[in-house]
C-alpha cells in the first residue's frame, strides 16, 4: 500500500519493506496485539492508488483513506473482513467491484465524492449488516440494482447527485430513516412507503407529483346464466338482465356497463403493454444469446472486440480463496454494447493512461538506441526508458506494418481497454503515444527478467527458483488469468501466454505482460504465423485445427507453463531426442506416475520439493492440458486448486528463506493459512 501511494512522507514510520507497523507506531495504523485492525489516513493529501494486495489484510476492520487524491479504479480484491470502508473525496474511477458482495461484515460504506461511473452492479448481495451506504456525488447511471433491496439493515442511504434513472420501488421495504436521492433522473410516482421516511430528500428529479393512479376497476363476473335463459323471479340477478321499470333499476343499468367498459379498456391497454415489454425482453435475450456474450455487472468493463463464435459458456465455480464469481448474464446492460461484423464492442470509454509525446519518449530511450532494447516481440521492440523524474518505464514501439489497425481511433480504443486492466499480477499500462504516425505503449518496468530467461538461460538465477518460488509464480499467473477471464467484461483472451511474457520482479512475483494486445491483430497470414511461431509449443490443439482461440485455449497454455516450471524444459526443444521434443506429448502420460514424475522434475531443484505437493501440481497440469477444451477447468478452479495445494503444505517452522512455508523433512500437521 505504501508503494502504491507513492511512498508519501506524510506516512511517518511507514517503510517500503520490512518494519513492524504495530511495534513501530506507524501513522494511522491501529493494532490489536500483532494484528493490524485499523488504517485511518484521511486528509493527508495522499496521491497514488489503493494498491492491489489488500485482500491479505485479514484482520483489518476499518479502512479510512478519505479526503485525499487517490485515483484509478477500486481494486477488485479488498480486505474481506472490513466493517467500515471510507474512500470519500478522492478521484476514484470505474465501477464498484463485485467483491463488495463478499464483505459480509460491512456496516459502513462511503464512496461519495469520486468519479465513479457506469451502471451500479448487483454488488450488495449478502450485505445484511450494512447500515450506512453513501454513493453520492459520482457519475453513476441507469436503474437501481435489485440487490439494493436486500439491504435489510440499512438506515441511511445517500444517492444524490448522480445520473440514476428509473423508479424507487426497489427501496420500499428497507428500514430507512434517511434517504437522499436529490439531483438524479428518477421518474414515476414516489412510493407511499418512502414518503413516511423521516429524512427524505428528492428534489431535482422528474417525479410525477400527481396522485398515483388507482388500481384497475373491478370487472364483475358474467351472470351465471345466459341472456336468453328463463327468468327466476326470486333471483338476485334478475334486475340486471330484464329491468321492468324506469326507477333505480334504470340507473343501475346505465352505471354498470360504463364501469365494465372502462375496466375492459384499461385491462386491454395493460395487456398490450405487458406483451410489448415481454417481446422486448425476449428480443434482447435472443440478441444476447446470438452474440454469445456472458456478462457480469460486477466485472471490469473492457472494450476489447471479441469474436462471437469463440465465446463459450463459463463453468460456474464454487466459492473459494480469491474467487470472484461472475454475475448472471441478465445483469448485463445491452445498451452499452454495439454489435458489428460478428464482434462485440464496448462503447468508447475515456483513456486513463497518460499521453506522451514522441519527443519525450525519444529522450527517455536515447532516440530508441540499441543499448536500451530489453526485448523484442511480434509487434515490435521493447526499450528501457529513463525519465527525468527518475522513473524507469518499458516502451513497446509497435511496428505499424504488423497491425491491421488503420485508424488512430481504433488504437486509442485498444489503449483505453488495456489501461483499465488493474491487477497486481498484470503489467500496468501507464501511458501511450499516438502522434506522427507512431504508436507506442508505456508500461511499468519489471526489471528482473522473464520466467523464460530464468528457467532456460540464467544458470545461476535458475538456482533461485526454488519449488516454493515456482508455486508462487504459478499461482500469481493463474490469478492474472482468472482476472482476465472471469472479472473483465467481456472476457479478455490473452492468446499469447508463455514464460517469455511472465516477468518477475526482485521478489520473484510474476507479472503477466501483453494483456489486451490480442486486439492489435496481424493483417496477413504471414504475420499470423510469425506471431505464433514463438508460441507454438503453448498453443492448444483447437487453434492448430481451426484457428479458434478461447479462454480455454489460455488454460491449455497455462498448463504448458506449469510443465515448464515442473520440468525446467522448453515446450519445444529440437536438441532432444524425437520422443522428447514436444514437452506436452512427452510429459502428459507420466503425470500420474509417481516414479516417472520424480524423474521429470527440474534437476536444478536437487530434490528439494515435497512429494505430495509435486503430485498435486502435476494433477492440475493434467487437467489444464486436456485435448478437448470443454474438459479444461476455468481459471478460478485452477486458482482454488493451487491455493489448496499451498494450504495443505505442512508448516512447522517458517524460515526467512522459505517463501511459502513448505516443510521438506517434517511430518504433515494441520495446515495453516498462508499469504498466497
Amino acid at each position: 500500500m505504501y508503494t502504491s501511494l507513492d511512498s508519501p512522507p506524510q506516512l511517518t514510520g511507514w517503510t517500503v519493506s520490512g518494519g513492524d507497523p504495530c511495534a513501530e507506531s506507524w501513522k494511522g495504523v491501529t493494532c490489536e496485539g500483532s494484528a493490524v485492525v485499523s488504517i485511518e489516513i484521511s486528509g493527508l493529501g495522499l496521491n497514488g492508488t489503493m494498491g492491489y494486495a489488500l485482500s491479505s489484510f485479514l484482520s483489518l476492520k476499518k479502512l479510512d483513506m478519505s479526503d485525499n487524491n487517490i485515483h484509478d479504479a477500486i481494486p477488485y480484491q479488498l480486505p474481506p473482513n472490513l466493517t467500515s470502508l471510507n474512500m470519500a473525496k478522492n478521484s476514484l474511477i470505474g465501477n464498484l467491484p463485485y467483491s463488495f458482495s463478499t464483505m459480509a461484515s460491512l456496516n459502513y460504506l462511503n464512496m461519495s465524492h469520486n468519479l465513479l461511473s457506469q451502471v451500479i452492479g448487483d454488488v450488495f448481495t449478502n450485505l445484511t449488516t450494512l447500515e450506512t451506504l453513501d454513493l453520492s456525488f459520482n457519475n453513476f447511471t441507469g436503474d437501481l440494482p435489485k440487490s439494493l433491496g436486500t439491504l435489510s439493515n440499512v438506515s441511511s442511504l445517500f444517492l444524490q447527485n448522480n445520473g440514476l434513472t428509473g423508479s424507487l420501488n426497489i427501496l420500499i421495504d428497507l428500514p430507512l430513516t434517511t434517504l437522499n436521492v436529490a439531483n438524479n433522473n428518477f421518474s414515476g410516482w414516489i412510493p407511499q412507503e418512502l414518503k413516511s421516511v423521516e429524512n427524505f430528500i428528492y428534489d431535482g428529479n422528474t417525479f410525477d407529483n400527481s396522485p398515483a393512479p388507482p388500481p384497475p376497476p373491478f370487472t364483475p363476473p358474467p351472470p351465471g346464466r345466459s341472456r336468453n335463459s328463463p327468468k327466476h323471479p326470486g333471483s338476485s340477478g334478475g334486475t340486471h338482465t330484464a329491468p321492468s321499470s324506469e326507477g333505480s333499476s334504470s340507473h343501475s343499468n346505465k352505471g354498470l356497463p360504463v364501469l365494465a367498459i372502462v375496466g375492459i379498456v384499461l385491462g386491454a391497454i395493460i395487456f398490450v403493454l405487458i406483451v410489448l415489454v415481454a417481446f422486448a425482453v425476449c428480443f434482447q435475450k435472443r440478441k444476447r444469446k446470438n452474440i454469445g456474450l456472458r456478462a457480469s455487472s460486477g466485472r471490469l468493463s473492457i472494450g476489447t472486440s471479441v469474436n462471437a463464435e469463440v465465446q463459450e459458456h463459463r463453468v460456474k465455480s464454487v466459492a473459494a480463496v480469491a474467487d470472484i464469481k461472475p454475475l448472471p448474464a441478465e445483469k448485463m446492460n445491452p445498451e452499452r454494447l454495439q454489435a458489428k461484423n460478428g464482434s462485440v464492442k464496448r462503447i468508447k470509454a475515456p483513456i486513463t493512461a497518460t499521453s506522451y509525446t514522441v519527443a519525450s519518449l525519444q529522450t527517455a530511450t536515447n532516440s530508441f538506441s540499441q543499448e536500451c532494447i530489453v526485448g523484442e516481440g511480434s509487434l515490435g521492440r521493447v526499450y528501457r526508458a529513463e525519465f527525468p523524474n527518475g522513473k524507469t518505464m518499458a516502451i513497446k514501439k509497435i511496428d505499424n506494418s504488423a497491425l491491421s489497425l488503420q485508424e488512430e481511433d481504433n488504437f486509442l480504443e485498444a489503449v483505453s481497454n488495456m489501461s483499465r486492466l488493474r491487477h497486481t499480477n498484470i503489467v500496468t499500462l501507464n501511458g501511450y503515444c499516438a502522434e506522427h504516425g507512431q504508436r507506442l505503449l508505456v508500461y511499468e518496468f519489471i526489471g528482473h527478467g522473464s520466467l523464460h530467461d530464468m528457467l532456460h538461460f540464467a544458470e545461476e538465477s535458475s538456482k533461485t527458483l526454488t519449488w516454493n518460488a515456482r508455486v508462487r509464480v504459478a499461482l500469481g499467473t493463474a490469478r492474472a488469468l482468472e482476472y482476465l477471464h472471469e472479472v473483465c467484461l467481456p472476457s479478455v483472451v490473452h492468446r499469447n501466454l508463455k514464460t517469455a511474457n511472465i516477468l518477475l520482479d526482485e521478489d520473484l512475483n510474476p507479472h503477466l505482460s501483453d494483456c489486451g494486445l490480442a486486439a492489435l491483430t496481424p493483417n496477413t497470414e504471414r504475420q499470423i504465423s510469425t506471431q505464433m511461431v514463438g508460441s507454438f509449443g503453448y498453443s492448444a490443439p483447437e487453434f492448430a485445427l481451426s484457428g479458434i482461440y478461447t479462454v480455454k485455449s489460455d488454460v491449455y497454455s497455462f498448463g504448458v507453463v506449469m510443465l515448464e516450471l515442473l520440468t525446467g524444459r522448453k515446450p519445444l526443444d529440437s536438441s532432444r531426442v524425437r520422443s522428447e521434443q514436444s514437452l506436452v506429448r512427452w510429459a502428459t502420460p507420466q503425470l500420474h506416475d509417481i516414479d516417472a514424475l520424480a524423474k521429470m522434475v527440474d534437476p536444478t531443484l536437487n530434490g528439494m520439493y515435497p512429494a505430495k505437493s509435486l503430485s498435486r501440481f502435476a494433477d492440475i497440469i493434467a487437467l489444464c492440458v486436456q485435448p478437448e477444451p470443454e474438459f479444461r477447468p476455468p481459471m478460478s478452479e485452477v486458482v482454488q486448486a493451487l491455493v489448496r495445494l499451498v494450504q495443505r503444505a505442512s508448516v512447522v517452522k517458517r524460515h526467512s528463506s522459505d517463501e511459502s512455508g513448505f516443510s521438506y523433512k517434517t511430518p504433515e500437521h494441520d495446515a495453516v493459512e498462508l499469504p498466497f
